[in-house]
């Protein structure tokens, strides 16, 4: 289970200003329903120059809405100077610091307003078009999105820059260059880091079952109730999780697709990349035909 601290709790259960302002002067767009976590920052100036009003919407778990609702609290009196300066890591101390797994929530709530400023100088782009080479193409994330949180952050591991911007967290096959590009900023440091033996994160079975609960209820759910779909976990068996589909996703022609490259890649990404997801196929809700006879 995440360790929140009661001030993330408090911007979860009682987030501040969440809305959009129609006649923003600043529009941030970040993230993608597809990935699990997207979010809308808007800005207002007043006739000083300083943001005046700022609001946001987000889907996400509680960490996205407590680093956005918290975002909104910093900027509101900046200068856009002021606020370009905000990092991901003013917005977790904020909120008394963030699970490392996951800080990338306050990485989108700097991206987004990072977006919001660039839009109000005219400098803003489609939201599809990104900088640099995809890296990570489960996540979509590029090569110098990674750079950019190596450096901020002073990464120094793969499972780091997966906390930070969740590059890496699908199928791992992204690994080898994300290690490349840690080498090349990071140089003996990371390698001394690389050296170093692993220390893999322990958990009960008990812990486990609970977190892979909490992420199918906090990551999976919500972007499957909103097709229209649903899943409820079956059993857990050492690494093996066993699911079943309910409403629109039981009789989806791509529920073999939405198990490996959505289930199985948050399981991986928040519980353990050793998880392997199947279909139990036998608890689906049988569906009774019935035919009148012609007299």
């Amino acid at each position: 289970m995440w360790d929140y601290t009661d001030k993330v709790m408090d911007h979860f259960m009682n987030p501040r200003n969440v809305g959009f302002i129609e006649d923003a002067d600043g529009v941030g767009e970040v993230g993608s329903l597809a990935c699990g976590d997207a979010l809308t920052l808007t800005f207002k100036l007043d006739a000083q120059g300083r943001i005046a009003d700022a609001k946001f919407k987000t889907f996400g778990c509680a960490s996205a809405v407590a680093s956005s609702s918290v975002l909104t609290e910093i900027i509101k009196g900046m200068t856009l100077e002021e606020a370009e300066a905000v990092t991901n890591q003013d917005i977790a101390r904020r909120l008394g610091g963030l699970p490392e797994q996951k800080m990338h929530c306050s990485v989108m709530g700097q991206e987004a307003l990072t977006a919001a400023i660039a839009h109000y100088r005219g400098k803003g782009e489609p939201a599809h078009e990104k900088h640099g080479t995809v890296v990570c193409t489960c996540f979509g994330v590029t090569d110098e999105e990674i750079k950019k949180v190596i450096r901020e952050n002073d990464l120094t591991t793969v499972e780091q820059v997966t906390n930070y911007c969740k590059a890496g967290g699908g199928c791992g096959g992204c690994h080898g260059e994300i290690r490349r590009l840690i080498e090349d900023i990071q140089g003996d440091k990371a390698k001394t880091q690389a050296a170093a033996p692993a220390q893999p994160r322990k958990l009960t079975n008990i812990q486990k079952i609970q977190l892979i609960q909490q992420t199918i209820n906090e990551q999976i759910r919500p972007k499957l109730r909103a097709d229209g779909g649903d899943m409820e976990l079956i059993d857990v068996d050492g690494d093996r999780v066993i699911v079943a589909f309910r409403g629109m996703c039981a009789q989806c022609k791509m529920a073999e697709w939405t198990m490996k490259d959505v289930v199985q890649a948050k399981l991986r990404e928040f519980v353990s990349e050793d998880l392997l997801v199947e279909e139990d196929r036998s608890s689906q809700p049988t569906v009774h035909v019935h035919r009148e006879e012609n007299a």
